[in-house]
């Protein structure tokens, strides 16, 4: 999980979110999502499940569509930390100007302060749903979920 903390006037500031970024042009979801995990966490995917689209609407922001994918099929780019990774298990995540880069237990995912919305998305993940698709519309801070 990424704990947004770097970026001034960041609107994820102070919150846990997931990794990921927008779709550059003539590339995939899946090309994206492969980019986005490797920038920001050093990480190869080596590959991932496409859950579903997460709608976004709001009355303050663009609205934004999300394709939403989960993998624990990773290996680190870099050879010392792919060493560390084999024999651990985990490995040090490098620097990443969005904010702080934490493994964080599934367990505890929930506790982490995020986006209500987020945490829609994530309860039906970590319930162990493979098709996610839902609306998040948003009211200031306030979400209605519809699926």
């Amino acid at each position: 999980m990424l704990y947004r903390n770097r970026k001034q006037a960041d609107m994820n500031g102070g919150k846990w979110i997931g990794i990921g970024g927008r779709i550059e042009p003539g590339e995939s979801p899946d090309e994206c999502i492969r980019r986005e995990v490797l920038e920001e966490t050093g990480l190869i995917l080596r590959s991932s499940f496409f859950h579903g689209i997460i709608h976004f609407r709001s009355d303050e922001y663009e609205d934004e569509e999300m394709y939403l994918y989960s993998s624990s099929d990773i290996e680190p780019a870099d050879p010392l930390a792919a060493a560390e990774f084999a024999e651990t298990g985990s490995y040090t995540p490098p620097d990443c100007d969005e904010g702080e880069l934490h493994w964080i237990e599934k367990s505890r995912i929930l506790e982490l302060p995020t986006w209500a919305g987020d945490r829609a998305f994530l309860e039906e993940m970590l319930a162990g749903a493979e098709e996610i698709t839902m609306t998040l519309r948003y009211e200031g801070d306030k979400c209605i979920v519809t699926k």
